[in-house]
């Protein structure tokens, strides 16, 4: 914690002339940066794979026709097609599974308020009015809604509701495009994908109830993490 705490302070020691009393909060802007750069690759690798699934639902449907009747056959020819062209299920996650460890860091750093035995001098920083600290109640508490500290989460709110109705638009579209179908033995999809599947467009929305209830820091982790996502996933999925 205490070194991860240094990087973030010499981030802000070199923002520092341009973003002055905010330049902790750009600091970790960047550090956010950073670590969407490193894993990029699995990003592009995970677009590779989402095509290439795309690419075998019709010898999958090949497959379920073939073994109807049969669903412990099915589910294993299924698994050896994947094995055969190389296409992991589970690509797409491990971006997102990376990415956990920076921001629990963050949400454990501006928590609390000693590190290693001192003081924790980054409760000190804030953006504009708002402690870096603080949560959206202690906005509330302390202006309201539209009060200095207040505007600053109207604004992030404001950005997750955009970045989460493109993100919704994209996903109505590609799933309409290339509906992905788990086979079940007779026929249809495995019990409770249908449901799964109307609720995902929905889940970037849910962003906002994270930003309301974790300290600012790593709201705006989630917040530049998503808005990266956003932009990364319109490139490579085109």
């Amino acid at each position: 914690m205490s070194v991860f705490a240094h990087l973030v302070e010499q981030l802000a020691d070199l923002l520092q002339p341009l973003f002055h009393a905010s330049a902790a909060a750009a600091a970790i802007v960047l550090f956010t940066a950073l670590v969407r750069l490193l894993v990029h690759p699995l990003s592009r690798a995970a677009a590779r794979g989402q095509r290439a699934r795309a690419e075998l639902q019709p010898r999958i449907a090949e497959l379920r026709e073939k073994h109807a009747k049969d669903p412990q056959r099915l589910q294993k020819a299924v698994l050896e097609l994947h094995a055969a062209e190389k296409v992991s299920p589970l690509s797409g996650c491990l971006p997102g599974l990376l990415q956990l460890p920076a921001f629990f860091l963050l949400y454990h750093l501006f928590s609390n308020t000693s590190i290693g035995g001192a003081s924790n001098g980054l409760l000190t920083h804030s953006l504009l009015a708002a402690p870096l600290g603080g949560r959206w109640a202690d906005a509330l508490a302390d202006g309201g809604l539209f009060g200095p500290a207040g505007l600053v989460y109207v604004v992030l709110f404001f950005l997750v509701a955009a970045v989460a109705a493109f993100n919704y638009r994209r996903t109505k579209l590609m799933a309409a495009k290339n509906p992905v179908a788990v086979p079940a033995g007779d026929g249809g999809q495995l019990p409770g994908l249908a449901a799964v599947g109307k609720v995902m467009p929905f889940m970037s929305f849910f962003t906002l109830v994270t930003v309301a209830v974790i300290p600012l820091a790593a709201a705006l982790y989630v917040v530049t993490s998503t808005t990266w996502s956003a932009l990364e996933r319109a490139a490579l999925y085109r």
